[in-house]
């Protein structure tokens, strides 16, 4: 099944980004009205014509609407609050969604069971979020059930996802973006263990893509590879408060590296984990809790996240930036200014040692 796709359905929500696009439209015909006449050589159109686009693409961590979070859904176009200039900055916003978007279903047994109003749809596009990743534990937490009303309620609102679907084949087929010209892939995978089996897509059945499946994983990534512009995976694994990732983290980054994968960042363990270089890929292993219901200022800092923003020319991420936030007794990000914002980006930066990563030559 081809998720593949042109122009992205949630435009309309995005009146930022119209205007931006509008003004460049303006700005490219005042070029060309200033040039007259003169024709470019053939070595100058040659070397405009080959160079790559460059597209941002900005990141942000697990997203739920639990407990005080819900009371934000009030007023959708607010949820997020002064974060959504950040969120909205770029090509392309992706996050974790750790919560299925139903009334229905039955509770799964577990420790901590998530759910949603439909309100959280237009919270999320309102706030410049184009796909989400639905490939964790908790999307699931009403069955199979409350999948299928959270496909059903992001399709009509023009929210994508990505990592779940109605068999296998459609959970491990990737959602296809174009931006700027650019064919961006994109998939999720969970690595995390529990209800691993019940979850999995199969044949037959709904549900995710699962990590376990390795050789499935990396063979549709080396297809994408083959049949798009660059690849982007949105892993969901790590040990929980754990700000280094485990040997299954780093042993699955290089496998999905080698087979192809040129952007990955993972979601799970609701604390930052560090990000950089990796033969010739970028990785974040971990970006936090973002909109959340919980506090968590002291270690393991499950409240200090924050948004990561990619350039990215060709196949390279030439520069990342990393905007810092911290959460807000409402459950709020709130982007973190000054020597706190310097201090949680040195820490942030720090991360990078055991992670085993490099840091991206262009950054300041």
């Amino acid at each position: 099944m081809s998720r593949r796709q042109t122009a992205p359905g949630a435009a309309a929500f995005r009146a930022p980004r119209a205007r931006r696009a509008a003004t460049a439209l303006v700005a490219a015909a005042a070029l060309l009205a200033t040039a007259g006449c003169a024709t470019p050589s053939a070595s100058s159109t040659e070397a405009t014509d080959s160079a790559p686009p460059e597209i941002t693409l900005t990141f942000a961590g697990d997203v739920h609407f639990e407990d005080r979070v819900a009371e934000l859904l009030d007023d959708p176009a607010s949820t997020f609050g002064p974060v959504t200039d950040q969120l909205a900055d770029g090509d392309l916003t992706l996050v974790n969604l750790e919560t299925p978007i139903t009334s229905r279903g039955t509770a799964e047994v577990k420790n901590y069971v998530f759910r949603a109003p439909d309100a959280a749809v237009p919270a999320m596009t309102e706030a410049g979020i184009d796909v989400v990743s639905l490939a964790n534990n908790h999307t699931m937490d009403y069955g199979r059930v409350g999948l299928a009303d959270t496909l059903e309620k992001t399709a009509s609102g023009g929210l994508d996802t990505v990592g779940a679907g109605d068999d296998i084949d459609e959970a491990f087929t990737p959602l296809h973006r174009t931006v700027q010209g650019v064919d961006v892939a994109i998939f999720a995978f969970s690595q995390v263990d529990d209800l691993a089996e019940e979850w999995a897509a199969t044949p037959d059945r709904s549900g995710m893509a699962m990590a376990f499946d390795t050789e499935r994983a990396y063979a549709a990534v080396r297809a994408a590879r083959a049949d798009s512009d660059l690849v982007v995976v949105l892993p969901h694994w790590g040990a929980e408060g754990d700000q280094c990732p485990t040997g299954r983290q780093l042993d699955f980054a290089a496998g999905l590296i080698s087979a192809g994968a040129d952007v990955i960042v993972g979601a799970h363990a609701h604390v930052l984990q560090g990000a950089g270089t990796m033969d010739g890929a970028y990785v974040a292993y971990g970006l936090g809790n973002f909109l959340w219901y919980s506090e968590g200022l002291h270690e393991p800092y499950s409240a200090r996240a924050g948004v990561l923003r990619l350039t990215v020319r060709g196949r390279e991420v030439v520069q990342s930036e990393f905007v810092p936030t911290v959460m807000t007794s409402t459950g709020q990000p709130e982007v973190l200014t000054g020597w706190q914002a310097d201090l949680a980006r040195h820490n942030f930066d720090g991360l990078r040692e055991c992670a085993h990563l490099g840091p991206v030559l262009n950054d300041e």
